[in-house]
């Protein structure tokens, strides 16, 4: 493989890399979430408190119509809720970059371990849980920090043609890819494997209601990590081959 072709390929793979992570992290759609609750199935509660039982009529207005059910986004900033119809056919769409209402309410996400919160756990739970989320959100950086770091490297090595330069930027690349694997699994891990999930939903089903139900999926800004893991990875091989043959050609 002639050395110029190698160049290109490392320097689109690089580029590739670099464009998915800062997706990744700049997006806040690494969790998509909805949660509802019927109260009382067989025999639920109108206006006024009153039972309503079957056979009864009961006019709602718009506004009540649409409060069936709370979406979530979160990523790394920030974490977005607003309240949907089950009716609506397009729920889960209300979860991307449009569509959504301007009524949804932002926090910052940065040490907000969805879906843990103080009110569900006791102390010690939740301070475990802000260090778990501590840890991902530095791993996050240190990765989105090595990729940034290894391109100006590489830039920086390309009219000089430079071994180490290229050895450095290949090994942030590397350095970069290994960091966000681990946050990769870290937010599987998290809402897969530990049970914050189900002592959410054993909380919110003592506490609101018996029939509380949580959906939780992956959005898009979880699905752009692995693939920058994937350019990484390549890049930064390729960038280290390329500052060892550049070594030995001019030795």
């Amino acid at each position: 493989m002639k050395l110029s072709v190698a160049l290109f390929f490392a320097g689109l793979f690089g580029a590739l890399a670099a464009v998915f992570i800062l997706l990744s992290f700049g997006t806040d759609y690494w969790l998509l979430a909805s949660e509802s609750c019927n109260p009382n199935p067989e025999e639920s509660v109108g206006p006024g408190g009153v039972t309503i039982e079957r056979g009864d009529v009961v006019l709602q207005d718009a506004a009540s119509e649409t409060s069936d059910v709370v979406l979530y986004h979160e990523g790394f900033f920030w974490k977005c809720s607003f309240g949907g119809s089950e009716d609506d056919n397009d729920l889960l769409w209300k979860l991307w970059f449009t569509n959504q209402p301007h009524s949804k309410v932002c926090m910052h996400a940065y040490l907000f371990p969805f879906p843990v919160s103080q009110q569900t756990h006791n102390a010690t739970e939740y301070d475990s849980a802000i260090i778990y989320r501590g840890f991902w959100s530095i791993f996050m950086l240190i990765g989105v920090a090595a990729v940034v770091l290894g391109g100006f490297f590489i830039i920086c090595a390309a009219p000089f043609s430079s071994h180490r330069l290229y050895k450095a930027g290949g090994g942030l690349f590397l350095i970069a890819a290994l960091f966000l694997l681990c946050v990769v699994v870290m937010y599987v891990l998290w809402l897969q494997v530990l049970d914050v999930v189900d002592l959410y939903i054993d909380h919110q089903r003592a506490t609101v209601c018996p029939n509380f139900q949580l959906s939780l999926h992956y959005g898009l800004s979880f699905m752009f990590a692995p693939v920058g893991i994937f350019f990484c990875l390549l890049a930064g091989l390729l960038f280290l081959l390329i500052g060892r043959t550049i070594r030995i050609h001019y030795q």
